[in-house]
């Protein structure tokens, strides 16, 4: 009986687990690490504090992904899902959004409804360029 060989959700490089994590050699960078859909701060939990609960920004999940999770390279998970380019023009637009949406805030409130709301609106920004980017790539097949 062979097992199936693990690959990375994004890039789909085979995976291993041989304890070099973030090396520099093509080892480190091929070695297997989980990352939430959504992230578990999201949910007042977080693996840097376990055991202990704060306020969450969502009480469930709105997109039906939370404690759920893929198995990535440590290049896509470390270097490239958890640094984002965001450019100056990228934040400027972005904020446009928030202001637009009612999302923006002078002074901090008790409840968390306007960041629940801007970290929606990321997702919809993303999933809305991914959308228009497969629809170019695939009208230009």
């Amino acid at each position: 009986m062979t097992s199936k060989s693990e690959t990375c959700a994004i890039c789909g490089c085979l995976l291993n687990r041989s304890g070099k994590y973030a090396d520099s050699t093509t080892e480190g960078r091929s070695h297997a690490s989980k990352h939430h859909f959504v992230a578990e701060r999201f949910f007042g939990r977080s693996s840097n504090r376990r055991g202990t609960k704060r306020e969450g920004i969502f009480a469930t999940c709105p997109w039906g992904h939370e404690g759920k999770g893929a198995v990535y390279c440590y290049e896509c998970h470390e270097e490239l899902l958890h640094n984002p380019v965001l450019l100056p023009e990228d934040i400027r637009a972005f904020s446009a959004l928030v202001r637009i949406r009612k999302l923006d805030e002078e002074h901090k409130p008790e409840h968390r409804e306007k960041i629940a709301g801007r970290v929606s609106l990321l997702h919809e920004v993303i999933a809305s360029g991914l959308d228009v980017l497969l629809g170019r790539e695939h009208a230009e097949k």
